[in-house]
């Protein structure tokens, strides 16, 4: 079954059951932080997975105490600087959500830690997620000084209705497994040292489970997010606009030197 995914090298592949496919962000030095190459396996991964016969349901985690930390800064200033990689990009967190929304074979995510950015994407958008109680789930974007992309306008108000979306989107206010369990966020919140376990337990229900009356459900659920489908467009092509502004400059270089953004507040919009 992972012969066909020996060409993946940015993430762990595995399987811990018959039939049961297993992806890692494996790189723990960096709380799991995704580089360009990450960010392109991540995106297109799922093509595969939607067409290897022999995966009957998936798991999605982090190794170490981070689930993911999202791209990292050299990732991200090469956005600011060059069109062509935001371009890329653009493409990419189109493809990501798409990919992930269309593959038929059921997805569990297991939030570990900090939960940001692209993996941030894939965990949500599992078809049952489940955070550890010490989770930290945080849409990063506004303090990043670009718009919230990635999949936030698709799935956060579905999620936890549109007030608290705003208010954690606006606001980058972070939330743990406990409060996104409450809120909608995630299917279920356990404890830390039960999440890999229950994750597992899972992935073996889905995939003991009539195979088309499972995937036919995902696919018909599914499409309340693929009518989402025009303001989510809208969304990741504003962040990639606001890639190319000094909000976006003056955000990384504040994040490097670990003090608050000063944005300019007469900027115009």
């Amino acid at each position: 079954m992972l012969d066909r995914y020996k060409k993946y090298h940015a993430l762990k592949i595995d399987s811990p059951g018959d039939r049961i496919l297993r992806i890692t962000f494996d790189k723990p030095e960096t709380m799991n932080s995704l580089d360009a190459e990450g960010h392109r396996e991540l995106t297109y991964i799922w093509r595969d997975i939607d067409e290897d016969e022999n995966v009957s349901s998936v798991i999605l985690t982090g190794k170490g105490k981070a689930f993911s930390a999202g791209g990292d800064f050299g990732m991200i200033e090469d956005m600011i600087e060059d069109h062509k990689a935001r371009a890329r990009s653009w493409k990419e967190a189109r493809d990501l959500v798409y990919n992930i929304i269309n593959c038929s074979k059921p997805i569990v995510s297991a939030i570990n830690g900090a939960a940001v950015g692209a993996g941030l994407v894939a965990g949500l958008l599992a078809d049952i997620s489940i955070a550890g109680k010490s989770a930290k789930i945080v849409d990063g974007h506004t303090r990043l000084g670009v718009a919230a992309g990635d999949s936030a306008v698709i799935n956060w108000p579905l999620l936890c209705g549109m007030a608290k979306a705003k208010y954690h989107l606006l606001l980058c206010e972070p939330m743990d497994g406990e409060e996104a369990e409450r809120l909608g966020m995630v299917s279920l919140c356990v404890e830390d040292n039960e999440l890999q376990a229950k994750a597992i337990h899972i992935a073996e229900r889905l995939r003991d489970s009539a195979p088309a009356a499972t995937r036919w459900t995902k696919y018909a659920l599914n499409n309340w997010y693929r009518m989402a489908g025009p303001s989510f467009d809208a969304s990741t092509a504003l962040e990639m606009l606001g890639f190319a502004s000094p909000e976006a400059v003056e955000g990384v270089r504040s994040h490097r030197e670990k003090r608050s953004p000063k944005f300019d507040l007469d900027s115009p919009t």
